[in-house]
Protein backbone atom coordinates (compact mmCIF):
# COMPACT_ATOMS: atom_id res chain seq x y z
CA UNK A 1 0.00 0.00 0.00
CA UNK A 2 1.84 3.47 -0.40
CA UNK A 3 0.84 6.60 0.99
CA UNK A 4 2.11 10.12 0.72
CA UNK A 5 2.32 12.66 3.15
CA UNK A 6 2.85 16.19 1.81
CA UNK A 7 4.44 18.43 4.17
CA UNK A 8 6.40 22.26 4.60
CA UNK A 9 3.12 24.14 3.32
CA UNK A 10 2.21 26.96 5.32
CA UNK A 11 1.71 30.97 4.72
CA UNK A 12 4.72 33.30 3.06
CA UNK A 13 5.23 36.88 1.94
CA UNK A 14 5.22 37.79 -1.68
CA UNK A 15 8.92 37.28 -2.85
CA UNK A 16 9.36 34.54 -0.37
CA UNK A 17 10.20 30.90 -0.02
CA UNK A 18 8.75 27.61 0.97
CA UNK A 19 10.32 24.11 0.32
CA UNK A 20 7.22 21.68 0.20
CA UNK A 21 8.62 17.78 1.19
CA UNK A 22 6.39 14.49 0.22
CA UNK A 23 7.31 11.31 2.06
CA UNK A 24 6.20 8.14 0.63
CA UNK A 25 5.59 4.67 1.98
CA UNK A 26 5.82 1.18 -0.53
CA UNK A 27 8.72 -0.25 -2.57
CA UNK A 28 7.95 1.33 -5.80
CA UNK A 29 8.98 5.54 -5.06
CA UNK A 30 12.13 4.61 -6.77
CA UNK A 31 10.93 3.17 -9.71
CA UNK A 32 8.07 5.98 -10.73
CA UNK A 33 8.00 9.13 -11.98
CA UNK A 34 6.59 12.19 -9.18
CA UNK A 35 4.66 15.30 -9.39
CA UNK A 36 3.80 18.27 -7.95
CA UNK A 37 0.19 19.70 -8.79
CA UNK A 38 -1.76 22.37 -6.90
CA UNK A 39 -5.63 23.62 -7.37
CA UNK A 40 -6.34 27.04 -6.17
CA UNK A 41 -9.94 27.96 -5.26
CA UNK A 42 -12.33 27.97 -8.22
CA UNK A 43 -9.88 26.28 -10.48
CA UNK A 44 -8.83 22.75 -11.80
CA UNK A 45 -5.87 21.00 -10.51
CA UNK A 46 -2.85 21.61 -12.69
CA UNK A 47 0.45 19.86 -13.19
CA UNK A 48 3.42 22.31 -11.50
CA UNK A 49 6.61 19.91 -11.88
CA UNK A 50 7.36 16.48 -12.43
CA UNK A 51 10.71 14.13 -12.23
CA UNK A 52 11.06 10.91 -13.68
CA UNK A 53 12.60 8.19 -11.90
CA UNK A 54 16.11 8.82 -13.75
CA UNK A 55 15.78 12.83 -12.52
CA UNK A 56 14.32 13.89 -15.61
CA UNK A 57 12.77 17.29 -14.74
CA UNK A 58 9.56 19.09 -16.21
CA UNK A 59 7.88 22.45 -15.31
CA UNK A 60 4.59 24.41 -15.57
CA UNK A 61 5.78 27.91 -17.51
CA UNK A 62 4.36 29.75 -14.42
CA UNK A 63 7.07 28.55 -12.54
CA UNK A 64 10.18 27.74 -14.59
CA UNK A 65 12.96 29.39 -12.75
CA UNK A 66 11.34 30.12 -9.79
CA UNK A 67 10.47 26.16 -8.23
CA UNK A 68 12.94 23.31 -8.46
CA UNK A 69 11.73 19.50 -8.36
CA UNK A 70 13.95 17.06 -6.66
CA UNK A 71 14.08 13.34 -5.38
CA UNK A 72 15.48 11.46 -2.63
CA UNK A 73 15.14 7.60 -3.66
CA UNK A 74 16.72 6.42 -0.54
CA UNK A 75 14.69 8.35 1.81
CA UNK A 76 11.61 7.94 -0.76
CA UNK A 77 11.06 11.97 -0.74
CA UNK A 78 10.53 14.57 -3.32
CA UNK A 79 10.81 18.21 -2.51
CA UNK A 80 9.60 21.22 -4.26
CA UNK A 81 11.88 24.39 -3.38
CA UNK A 82 9.82 27.25 -3.84
CA UNK A 83 11.25 30.73 -4.36
CA UNK A 84 10.29 34.48 -5.73
CA UNK A 85 6.43 33.20 -4.25
CA UNK A 86 3.42 35.08 -5.97
CA UNK A 87 -0.15 35.60 -4.35
CA UNK A 88 -0.89 33.22 -7.37
CA UNK A 89 0.95 30.75 -6.30
CA UNK A 90 -1.69 30.18 -3.58
CA UNK A 91 -3.09 26.71 -3.40
CA UNK A 92 -3.23 23.52 -2.30
CA UNK A 93 -0.19 21.77 -3.28
CA UNK A 94 -0.61 17.83 -3.67
CA UNK A 95 1.81 14.90 -3.95
CA UNK A 96 1.27 12.39 -6.87
CA UNK A 97 3.22 8.98 -7.54
CA UNK A 98 2.99 7.11 -10.75
CA UNK A 99 0.16 8.76 -12.36
CA UNK A 100 -1.82 6.63 -9.57
CA UNK A 101 -1.16 7.34 -5.91
CA UNK A 102 -1.98 11.12 -4.36
CA UNK A 103 -1.47 12.61 -1.18
CA UNK A 104 -4.10 14.90 0.98
CA UNK A 105 -2.20 18.49 0.40
CA UNK A 106 -0.59 20.88 2.16
CA UNK A 107 -1.70 24.32 1.53
CA UNK A 108 0.43 27.50 0.49
CA UNK A 109 -0.62 31.23 0.87
CA UNK A 110 1.20 33.83 -0.29
CA UNK A 111 0.23 36.81 1.24
CA UNK A 112 0.90 40.51 2.36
Amino acid sequence: QVQLVESGGGLVQPGGSLRLSCAASGSIFSIAAVGWYRQAPGKERELVAGITRGGTTNYADSVKGRFTISRDNAKSTVYLQMNSLKPEDTAVYYCNLALTYWGKGTLVTVSS
